[in-house]
């Protein structure tokens, strides 16, 4: 398995798969061939049947930005490595292919080159949760001691940003009323739950603060807004959630929440390496 660092993303939604990995493999697609005279790119499978709504054909312009881009769509179509399948030209003036590369968006913002497909690296030997179980009984480790120990140095500040980024969603989810971005008109409900939810007794007031939490960043998400993929951008919410509703109620530490984190991820990618966190290919 891969490292935490391929699974806790920084980017902005409202899809880890269709908008942040896209955005991603343009910026990479434009450093590499920055002359050219125009750009086309190639939408395939769920991409392109659902990329709009996603706002991919948004993430793919911004990138762009002023140099000439069509983009095409082709829904029907699929390439053989999965459903999120991207093809990026770069054209010279006459409109020829100068240079293309093909590449998948295969769940949780990370991106798949056929040509290149040992990327990033396992770091993790075992990916069972049995097997991982039976490592800490022998070693008398918990969970976050293997996540450490397979992880190396610098998780502490990795997890510190990632949980920095998660506070920052839900406090501007929070502060934000009004309507939603898109045609059909979506109320925000974050910032009247959590108000509603001081008004509850006890047993109501957990489960009002726990969806404001949630709420919150899901609609910084669905907005374009910057969030952590926890594993996915459409799954971002419920982490922070859980975790903000635990550090007020039993005043967690630093290191509590990093632990926390580390586990979530851990079992996150058991799931990614074992079933998958794609959508589409679900």
């Amino acid at each position: 398995m891969k490292s935490l660092r391929e699974l806790y993303r920084i980017g902005t939604g409202p899809s880890s798969s269709h908008t942040m990995a896209p955005r991603r493999a343009a910026e990479s697609f434009l450093q590499e061939t920055p002359d050219a005279a125009a750009y086309r790119v190639t939408l395939y499978g769920s991409l392109a049947a659902t990329g709009r709504g996603h706002l991919t054909d948004q993430a793919l312009t911004e990138v762009f930005a002023e140099r000439p881009l069509e983009i095409a769509w082709k829904p029907q179509e699929f390439l053989p490595l999965h459903p999120n399948a991207l093809r990026f030209e770069a054209l010279d003036a006459a409109g020829r292919s100068l240079r293309d590369w093909t590449v998948y968006s295969v769940g949780g913002g990370a991106l798949v080159d056929p040509a290149r497909p040992d990327q990033g690296g396992d770091i993790y030997p075992l990916t069972t949760m049995t097997a991982i179980l039976q490592h800490c009984d022998q070693t008398g480790g918990s969970l976050w001691d293997y996540v450490r120990e397979c992880e190396g140095m610098g998780l502490e500040g990795f997890l510190d940003e990632i949980w920095q980024i998660m506070g920052e969603a839900i406090e501007r989810g929070l502060a934000r009323q009004g309507a939603l971005p898109g045609p059909l008109g979506l109320a925000r409900k974050a910032h009247s739950l959590y108000r509603k939810a001081s008004l509850f007794g006890p047993h109501f007031r957990q489960d009002g603060i726990l969806c404001a939490y949630a709420h919150a960043v899901a609609e910084e998400n669905a907005c374009g807004g910057r969030v952590a993929s926890a594993p996915t951008c459409g799954a971002c919410g419920v982490l922070p959630a859980v975790l903000r509703y635990l550090d007020e109620t039993l005043g967690c530490s630093r290191d509590d929440l990093r632990r926390a984190l580390a586990v979530a991820g851990l079992i996150g990618n058991l799931v990614k390496e074992n079933a998958s966190i794609s959508g589409a290919e679900v």
